[in-house]
């Protein structure tokens, strides 16, 4: 039976108000930097998933281009952007709430530390998890198993009872299940099809009330002899 139950934070439990290619265009802007692509961004983002900020991920971007912006002045540049943007998703709040009657809640982001923990200032969820960890703080992120499991340390759960939600493929289902976690994988719009690696899957828009039903479900199974 589940006794934690593990979210990811962008586009799980909030998202921006704006796309992230025109945040980023919008942060280069306000930093004096040439146009970046979101796509070399990404990839930037996946070889730095440890650190305080988004510094590395920008001199990166920025290295060999003929620009007088700083990275540190760029990263920022995203961070406000960001902030000024993200809101929670309808109905996660009082979900949070719902779930941590009945389980202990984690959250695991991909992410520096200060970019990740900036965001949980902004949506005012510094208290809303039992646990909640940002992979800059850790030794490596998602979808490596260290993350899942340091994630379920600190819950004081096995990862065998823990329920991973999380929207990315490889970072979230296959990463939690890879772990020994059992995933639920949230459907965007224009994300992946369905993973069969998840053991259910529920659209954004319903997250609030889909992601109880989904735990649910799954505690009674367990249970059915």
């Amino acid at each position: 039976m589940p006794q934690a139950v593990v979210f990811d934070l962008d586009y799980t439990l909030a998202v921006p108000r704006r796309d992230r290619t025109t945040i980023l265009e919008a942060a280069a802007d306000a930093a004096g930097a040439p146009d970046l692509s979101r796509a070399d961004y990404l990839e930037a983002h996946r070889r730095n998933l440890t650190g305080e900020t988004r510094e590395p991920i920008f001199a990166e971007l920025l290295e060999n281009r003929d620009t007088e912006a700083e990275p540190a002045e760029l990263a920022e540049a995203y961070r406000d952007e960001i902030a000024a943007d993200l809101r929670a998703l309808p109905g996660v709040e009082s979900m949070l709430t719902e779930l941590g009657e009945r389980y202990r809640i984690g959250l695991l982001t991909n992410g520096p530390v200060l970019a990740q923990r900036d965001k949980l200032r902004t949506l005012g969820w510094e208290e809303a998890f039992d646990a909640a960890l940002v992979t800059g703080e850790l030794e490596a992120g998602k979808p490596d198993v260290r993350a899942f499991e340091a994630i379920a340390d600190e819950l004081g759960v096995d990862p065998e009872r823990a329920v991973y939600v999380g929207d990315e493929v490889e970072a979230d289902v296959e990463g939690a299940t890879d772990a020994g976690m059992t995933a639920i994988q949230v459907l965007l719009e224009d994300g992946p099809d369905p993973d069969p690696r998840a053991a259910a899957h529920v659209r954004q828009e319903t997250v609030a009330t889909a992601v109880p039903a989904a735990v649910a479900e799954l505690e009674g199974s367990a249970l059915d002899p």
